[in-house]
């Protein structure tokens, strides 16, 4: 059976299954276990990020290539998701129910951050992970417009809050506490322990991913949030102006100080295509994401056209992953997949392991 059992462990590391499942790319790390006998291939599989709309093009995949090689032609493959905790190297206190904390930031404003928060989010919701967002704009908070939500959070217990539920996204914002129309006229004391009341006093539910869409700029928020919260890693987002590209090397910059993980560049409203005569027309420019990738060092984790319909999507409280299964959220869904597969690939926090107790005696 070690025969067959190495034939089976190259026919999974043939540069054709490789190149076949892309980015699902096979490792030995991912069997967790290989039964065989006479007349069965058991293969039990492990992926460190969602593959609920993919399950069955990999198994498929393997079946297919296995069946070729081996005389055995009964195969049963088992794939399991397990999204652990990522390291963030700091000794920040742990928040109950979340697992990992992705920060959305752009530096400047009107880049489309939220839009792309929400979008990300509701993408790895849809592959079978547990995800949260938290509306981390104090001052205009758009989470629950864009989720469709209305109405105010429980507290059962008068501590906690529950976090609202929009398309299957938990969600908490300070929209959900105070009137649509009322300013919040806050200094930045006040709205930094506002913002981390909300994280630390929502009782999150089990989250694979908890997005935080930060306000624009690097002041007190950005910074008692990179401090005090365990950030797994953050995003900027972009577009390829250069007036946008100043504020978002000063985000990179700002990461880079307090030690939070770069996870990538989302350059939005990259490019725009006439829905008349197709011309595609550069009016923020190009390559400025890709440009500020290279210099730091990090990943363009892809582009996004300027298009209307996102705008019409958000407005409409049913974000583009969920309206439309076009270009558009499918790009959406490649980009969140990236982050996961790099997530995955991150340093296990041992911190949420139960420590071993030894007696001795004395």
């Amino acid at each position: 059976m070690n025969t067959e059992k190495n034939n089976i462990l190259k026919v999974l590391l043939d540069e054709k299954v490789q190149l076949k499942l892309g980015e699902d790319g096979f490792s030995e790390s991912l069997i967790k276990k290989l039964d065989i006998t006479e007349n069965k291939i058991f293969l039990r599989l492990e992926y460190g990020f969602p593959v609920k709309n993919r399950q069955d093009f990999i198994k498929n995949t393997i079946n297919e290539h296995l069946t070729k090689s081996s005389s055995i032609k009964n195969i049963s493959i088992v794939i399991d998701v397990n999204i652990a905790s990522h390291s963030t190297g700091k000794g920040t206190q742990l928040i109950s129910g979340v697992k990992n904390i992705i920060a959305v930031a752009s530096g400047k404003g009107g880049v489309g951050k939220s839009t792309t928060a929400v979008n990300l989010a509701l993408s790895l919701f849809l592959e079978g992970a547990r995800v949260g967002i938290l509306d981390g704009d104090i001052y205009g908070p758009s989470i629950p417009s864009m989720l469709g939500i209305s109405g105010k959070p429980d507290s059962p217990d008068g501590k906690t809050i529950l976090p609202m539920k929009g398309h299957g996204l938990q969600a908490n914002s300070i929209g959900f506490l105070i009137p649509k129309d009322e300013a919040m006229v806050w200094r930045g004391p006040m709205v930094t322990q506002a913002l981390e009341q909300l994280l630390r006093q929502t009782a999150w539910d089990d989250l694979d991913y908890l997005f935080i869409d930060l306000p624009p700029g690097t002041g007190d928020i950005h910074l008692t949030l990179a401090q005090k919260v365990p950030l797994t890693g953050a995003i900027i987002v972009t577009t390829p102006q250069e007036i946008a590209l100043l504020d978002a090397r000063k985000g990179i910059k700002m990461f880079e100080k307090v030690a939070v993980p770069l996870l990538g560049v989302v350059e939005n409203m990259a490019s725009y295509i006439c829905p008349n005569c197709e011309h595609v027309s550069h009016i923020f420019g190009s390559g400025g994401g890709e440009e500020i990738s290279k210099v730091y060092k990090t990943r363009l984790l892809g582009s996004l056209p300027l298009n209307k319909t996102i705008r019409e999507d958000s407005d409409s409280g049913v974000p583009t992953v969920l309206a439309r299964d076009d270009l558009l959220g499918k790009k959406y869904k490649e980009i969140s997949l990236k982050i996961a597969r790099y997530l995955a690939s991150m340093k296990v926090n041992d911190s949420l392991k139960f420590p071993k107790i030894v007696v001795e005696k004395t």
